[in-house]
């Protein structure tokens, strides 16, 4: 990763991090302008949702399975194998542990402001624990952040622009999905994102090491020069 985007994606994930902050402090504080916004868009969703179920049933097979926290999980352990058994170890290493860390944060944080979920007549999904963040929402903003991380440089446009697009849908799907199916408020899933982007900010611009070896040097012994045969000067 060139310096300029190190810069670029450090100060992002700095001003998420502040924002995060701040949104946590008001619903914290339960600043009414912040409820009321949020207890309109989940009763006006609700509404929509209980009127076309067919929607809703689709809303629910989304955010139950292909955007559930364990698939992206799932996906992220993928990607872990994958470049462990290629040798980038240092790369595996950091999705491994954005995946887990997110983990950790999410359930540290709802443990915290302990925000109670929509109360809604007849509901049509369920959740437990606290509302307060969205962990659908931070889970797959880290894991897709980190996927897009992981491109190499030289994929061709339409590659780069196919995954980010993916990457977009998944995000903005999946929070719509919580916000459809009355179990979250709309600021819990601003607060996911808002997290997420900075814990892919601070996994994928820590310093590490300066390079990512694709295979491991043998103690003692010069890397070969595959053409000359002899060691690589």
């Amino acid at each position: 990763m060139r310096n300029d985007h190190v810069r670029l994606l450090r100060q992002a994930g700095i001003g998420c991090a502040l924002l995060a902050v701040l949104l946590t402090a008001l619903v914290m504080a339960r600043w009414r302008p912040l409820l009321s916004f949020d207890d309109r868009v989940v009763r006006d969703l609700h509404a929509h949702a209980v009127a076309h179920p067919g929607v809703t049933a689709t809303m629910r097979i989304l955010t139950d399975w292909v955007w559930d926290p364990w698939a992206m999980r799932a996906l992220a352990a993928t990607a872990c194998v994958l470049l462990w058994w290629r040798g980038r170890r240092e790369r595996a290493l950091r999705v491994a542990a954005a995946t887990l860390v997110v983990t950790g944060v999410q359930q540290g944080l709802k443990a915290v402001v302990g925000r109670e979920r929509p109360v809604l007549p007849d509901p049509v999904d369920s959740a437990y624990f606290s509302a307060y963040p969205s962990g659908h929402a931070m889970t797959a903003t880290v894991v897709c952040g980190m996927l897009l991380w992981l491109l190499p440089r030289g994929t061709p446009r339409w590659a780069v622009g196919t995954a980010w697009a993916a990457a977009a849908v998944s995000v903005l799907g999946v929070g719509f999905t919580r916000l459809h199916l009355g179990v979250h408020w709309p600021s819990d899933v601003l607060g996911g994102w808002l997290v997420g982007v900075a814990l892919v900010a601070l996994a994928a611009t820590v310093p590490g090491p300066r390079r990512d070896h694709r295979e491991c040097a043998c103690p003692g012994r010069s890397p070969v020069s595959p053409r000359a045969g002899g060691p690589a000067r």
